[in-house]
């Protein structure tokens, strides 16, 4: 037992998804498409005489990681670090209860598969109402395909086979909970119509299309996010909304095209991983450098 273990988890930007319900949080989740993003969090757990939850320095209350220590049968002081935009569309809360599991695991010498632990995490996020597709698609890396719900046990996971520099700007937050917790009918819909078009024609134009025509027969578009998303295509780029927040992204240049001043980085193709503690706080700043070459 190593005592203390760190992570990186990407960042993850949903274009579009379909809610699925069941009786056990570990098949519930959702179906869609989403990219991993190279800017991510950093998850440092360390044995503690008590359960601490740290975000950016601050202590935070995040459901999803101590349902994850329970679920271990663990106390322990958890560190977040992150430049993500926080409730913005990115997934940090499930990158906080993966990193969690995958570092604590090692910390702890739990000796647990990473399958299992991801199904841990995924169910954690279900139970906490903070997500229902993230961390698997954080597991996974690069522009993943849920064509199942629920944990890696149960989902099936395609990919689009492609790399692109990511662009994104954010206004505001939107509550998950709120959203996914109500009435979804409308979003299934539009969620599974999104899936259908991506299957057919796995190409990242589709999926910005998709994720689109997402945003917009879901309700969820705002008039913010309109107006940007328009810019974009004005200036002859592809962009759309990040579910659940205020938030555009765009591949390539759009966002610069467009006259924005966005944070740049590019798709993850590896997902999460342990990381060794001689690279602390490396991680995001050496990978969004790469994103401009």
């Amino acid at each position: 037992m190593t005592e203390k273990a760190s992570a990186f988890v990407p960042g993850h930007v949903t274009g579009f998804f379909s809610v699925v319900r069941t009786d056990d949080p570990t098949t519930t989740g959702s179906r869609g498409g989403g990219i991993a993003l190279s800017d991510g969090v950093r998850v440092t757990v360390e044995s503690a005489p008590e359960t601490t939850v740290t975000l950016d320095g601050e202590p935070v209350q995040i459901e999803a990681v101590e349902r994850v220590l329970d679920a271990l049968e663990v106390e322990a002081a958890v560190t977040g670090e992150t430049d993500l935009p926080i409730g913005a569309g990115f997934g940090v809360s499930g990158a906080m209860a993966l990193g969690t599991a995958l570092a604590a695991n090692s910390a702890f010498d739990r000796r647990l598969s990473r399958d299992e632990l991801v199904t841990i995490a995924h169910g954690a996020e279900v139970q906490a109402g903070t997500g229902l597709g993230d961390v698997v698609a954080q597991a996974a890396g690069g522009i993943s395909l849920r064509l199942e719900p629920g944990g890696p046990m149960e989902n099936r996971l395609d990919a689009i086979p492609a790399q692109s520099r990511i662009e994104y700007v954010t206004f505001g937050e939107l509550d998950t909970a709120t959203v996914i917790g109500g009435d979804t009918d409308r979003l299934t819909e539009a969620g599974n119509e999104g899936v259908s078009t991506v299957v057919g024609e796995p190409t990242v134009e589709q999926f910005m299309y998709a994720s689109r025509r997402f945003a917009r027969e879901a309700g969820l578009l705002t008039e913010t996010v309109r107006d940007v998303i328009m810019d974009v295509a004005a200036a002859d780029g592809e962009a759309s909304m990040a579910m659940l927040g205020e938030t555009v992204f765009a591949t390539g240049e759009g966002l610069s095209a467009a006259g924005y001043d966005p944070a740049v980085c590019r798709v993850d193709p590896t997902g999460a991983t342990l990381v060794d503690g001689r690279h602390a706080g490396t991680e995001n700043s050496t990978l969004s450098s790469n994103a401009s070459q």
